[in-house]
């Protein structure tokens, strides 16, 4: 069997059950090898939603999930491993979309640690279990999200960077909370929105395109794809000097790059 690994964490995931990227690999592996499995590749999303959603495009909004489905479109894959489907999706809207995607391909899931979970089954029992587990998994997710809202919240509306992943364009120094700007990146930054401007009519891959041309590259040093443009694109409050978090806006503790 022929089969791709999947992991991937979030800063809430790893704070509730130290599912760490390193771990969810050595798991992995070490089921495929117990199968007889051939691992062919491994794909990543770190410090990222299981429940984040391109609702424009309606597709899971993840790199590392985008680029498993680039190579599942080249190469015949059975399976895709990975610990708990949990860690590919976060909220039904998600599943649906997952489900939706691998059935393109003719790729099944198989969870470590849900052995009978199938996207194909029709068996009762299994998805009374399956269901069930995930109803869980989805509370302690809400309800993790809950206490952290309030404390982002309270720091949002004091005007102060409430955390998540660094936006690029900036970075942190050690031991503080603030942002500064990565004057490399930040240029980057304003090549997108200038791009942008001057190209109003370009799709978003368009402008990835260009971008790759011009020899910009992500925060992890690989090349644009249309989710990472439309990211920037979306945070120009952020970038402008001001942090959003839910409804609030509010003047950030960081120099705005635009």
């Amino acid at each position: 069997m022929k089969v791709i690994g999947y992991i991937r964490v979030s800063t809430q995931g790893q704070a509730r059950d130290g599912y760490s990227l390193a771990y969810q690999e050595d798991e992995i592996k070490a089921y495929c090898q117990a199968q007889g499995y051939t691992l062919l590749r491994l794909f990543k999303d770190e410090g990222i939603s299981g429940a984040k959603v391109d609702e424009e495009a309606l597709e899971v909004d993840r790199l590392g999930f985008q680029e498993m489905l680039e190579y599942l479109s080249h190469h015949e894959v059975d399976y895709v491993v990975t610990l708990n489907t949990s860690r590919l999706w976060r909220s039904d809207i998600v599943k649906v979309l997952v489900h939706r995607e691998l059935k393109k391909y003719g790729v099944d899931i198989r969870s470590i640690e849900q052995p009978q979970y199938s996207i194909y089954k029709k068996d009762p029992s299994d998805f009374l279990i399956n269901g069930l587990m995930e109803l869980l998994d989805q509370y302690q997710r809400l309800e993790i999200s809950l206490k952290l809202g309030r404390g982002r919240n309270k720091k949002a509306q004091q005007g102060g960077y409430a955390g998540g992943n660094v936006a690029l364009g900036y970075k942190v120094e050690k031991g503080k909370k603030s942002l500064v700007i990565d004057d490399r990146q930040a240029k980057t930054v304003q090549r997108v929105f200038d791009l942008k401007e001057q190209y109003p009519l370009w799709t978003l891959t368009q402008l990835a395109e260009r971008l790759n041309e011009e020899g910009h590259r992500t925060k992890q040093g690989k090349l644009f794809t249309k989710v990472q443009v439309k990211r920037i694109l979306d945070r120009r409050n952020f970038y402008s000097g001001k942090y959003q978090y839910g409804d609030i806006i509010a003047n950030g503790k960081h120099q705005a790059i635009l």
